[in-house]
Parts: structure tokens; sequence; C-alpha cells
């Protein structure tokens, strides 16, 4: 007797065709960095970048206090999208067209939001497709400060 594998409990993130050209995600909820948040991403990630850990160099540069980690602030904008884009997804594709328009600061809490761009089949992967998101990265006074455009493949849900 072969056994059969079955979902239990409630049905998490979207597969290809819950994913519609234009639709908009509001990601939630947000999230404050704190300092120890990026002085442990930067230094985990071997960046010594003195604005990012030292509070006395950041107080005499144009931003007058450290500034987050771009790599911090992408990997969390990034992890917020998961549960509306890709929690299903087989793998992500790549991420471009990444700009960065405004500094965030220890303290400050971030949102991100995502339209559908694209859906499209996969052409060698029968009952997968590319999902393409334009996401859009904001503070909590409405400052946006990081777009990018991320594409993963998605499997239809299963029978």
């Amino acid at each position: 007797m072969n056994a059969v594998a079955h979902q239990t409990g409630p049905r998490f993130g979207r597969f290809l065709d819950d994913f519609v050209v234009g639709d908009i995600y509001n990601h939630w909820p947000g999230r404050t960095i704190t300092e120890a948040d990026n002085i442990n991403f930067s230094l985990t990630t071997m960046n010594r970048h003195p604005l990012h850990c030292d509070a006395a160099f950041a107080a005499k540069s144009e931003f007058g206090k450290p500034l987050v980690n771009s790599g911090l602030t992408l990997a969390i904008v990034l992890g917020m999208t998961v549960d509306d884009v890709s929690f299903n997804a087989i793998a992500n594709l790549g991420w471009k067209e990444i700009e960065l328009t405004a500094p965030v600061f220890p303290g400050d809490t971030i949102y991100a939001r995502s339209e559908v761009k694209e859906v499209r089949e996969s052409r060698s992967r029968p009952g997968q497709g590319i999902v393409t998101v334009q996401t859009e990265a904001f503070k909590q006074d409405g400052t946006v400060f990081m777009r990018f455009v991320r594409s993963c493949l998605v499997p239809r849900e299963p029978r």
C-alpha cells in the first residue's frame, strides 16, 4: 500500500495560477531595525565600513549617525515578501534593477509592497511558471528607500 501525503492545516503561499498581473501585495508586518541588527549583520558579512558600526565616525558623516547596511535592508525586505510571493517557489531566478533611493537608520521601521508584473508558464518545465514582481520598500514616514524586480519559479498547485 502506498502512502499519500495530505496537507494538514492552513494553506500558505501562492501557486502559479494565484498570481494575476497588476495585483499588489502589502507585506505585513513591518520590521523595526535595531542597532544590534545592523552591527551583527555588517560584521557577520565582513562589511566593516565604519558608517555601519562606528557611531563616532558616522556622527561626522553627512548623515550624522550610523546607516543601516543596505545588504541588511535588502535581506529583510526580501524576507518580508516570502509569504506572498515565494513561499511555494521552487527557486529564486534573480533580482535586478535594485535601487537604493534613501538612507535607512537604526530605529526605522520598514514596510514593503509588491506588484505582480508578469506571470508565464515555463517553456522547459511543465506544471511550473515564472512570476516576476516589483517590490517597493518604504519607511514609517512613507519614504521609499528601495525598489527591485524579482523573478521566481513557482509550481501550479498540486492536485
